[in-house]
């Protein structure tokens, strides 16, 4: 491999030579430059700066990302960091400067290994401390996943609520910069939303970034928080130097419309703001656009607000069990048999 390595750099110094001497390699074609693409495909737009939550300062996302870990290091002493490269800031400079601060027991690094990091942050959950993991990215989250679906999601639920380890937040860089290809590039919080025990949140600026996550922090169930990567530096606006929160399973509302919902998360949101704003404009349609901010549980009213059909001639009615985990002992209405789905189907269709 090394003798073709050389062989290769030889053979191109020697097109270089021949080139410039104007031989046979001066007469080639030259190679078409390539085309020059934006680093996005939308165009990120600031929110107003915030008055309510006291001093604010310009960041972009990874910085709200540590200002947010740095608020709860020094609020509380219970709250340890880890994953792998966190002690020196992490590859995407999310934790930097946090090791120093607070010393090496508090923020460390891991083994490269993603079901090790989440089934030790369980084990620091459960024993009454503030646990923060960092998958370094949300693709190599899965060989985590039987930690967090049929560990973390079920603690309390197995234990009648003696245990839980509610204190878990699992931090991962999420989604598609561009060059990231196979394995840097996805987006998994589909695998994750169909779980109960867990909640799921992907944020669309700096400003939510850092109240959502602190909100995360400080809730009592564990949370899987996706952070787009394609923003840690290309989003930046005044977020507060404070801590503050903003409310989980709380869609908001960013655009009002009258003829259709457009709901999305994390980068998206920018897309479909841009969507909307074109449908306005080429074909005079009213857009309504959302924000879901967390996946799981997602704030349905707010969604649903408006009628969700043009024509609904017939009751809604659920066929399928509890959105719980299995339980030990249960009733027979638990899971519904043929003849209870036959019956609303019969509810439904003479309506």
């Amino acid at each position: 491999m090394a003798a073709a390595g050389l062989a290769l750099r030889g053979a191109l110094a020697s097109g270089a030579a021949a080139r410039s001497r104007g031989g046979l390699w001066s007469r080639l074609p030259s190679l078409p430059a390539a085309p020059c693409r934006p680093a996005a495909h939308f165009a990120f737009q600031p929110d107003p700066a915030p008055s309510a939550y006291g001093q604010t300062q310009k960041m972009n996302l990874f910085q709200s990302i540590t200002s947010a870990l740095d608020n709860t290091l020094a609020k509380d002493p219970t709250a340890v960091i880890f994953g792998e490269d966190v002690a020196f800031g992490g590859v995407f400079r999310c934790t930097v400067g946090l090791r120093d601060k607070y010393g090496k027991d508090r923020v460390f690094n891991t083994p490269l290994c993603e079901q090790g990091i989440v089934g030790f942050g369980i084990g620091v959950a459960v024993a009454g401390a503030t646990a923060i993991a960092e998958i370094q990215f949300a693709d190599y989250i899965f060989p985590a996943f039987d930690q967090i679906v049929n560990e973390a999601a079920k603690y309390r639920y197995r234990s009648g609520d003696l245990f839980n380890c509610g204190n878990l937040t699992i931090r991962a860089p999420w989604g598609c910069v561009g060059h990231g290809a196979l394995y840097h590039s996805q987006s998994p919080e589909a695998f994750f939303a169909h779980c109960p025990g867990i909640k799921i949140v992907i944020p669309r600026s700096p400003l939510q970034a850092k109240g959502l996550l602190l909100s995360c922090i400080e809730d009592k169930n564990p949370c899987i928080f996706f952070e787009p990567k394609i923003l840690y530096r290309a989003a930046v606006e005044q977020v507060p130097v404070e801590p503050y929160n903003i409310p989980l399973s709380q869609a908001e509302v960013l655009q009002t419309g009258s003829d259709v919902t457009l709901v999305a998360w994390g980068t998206q949101v920018h897309v479909i703001k841009e969507v909307a704003a074109m449908a306005q404009e080429k074909l005079g349609v009213s857009c309504e656009v959302i924000d879901l901010r967390t996946i799981l549980p997602w704030d349905t009213e707010t969604v649903c607000k408006e009628e969700c059909f043009l024509n609904l001639e017939a009751p809604i009615s659920r066929v399928c069990g509890y959105d719980t985990p299995f339980p030990h002992i249960f009733e027979p209405f638990y899971i519904p048999d043929k003849w209870k789905c036959y019956d609303a189907l019969r509810k439904m269709i003479n309506y």
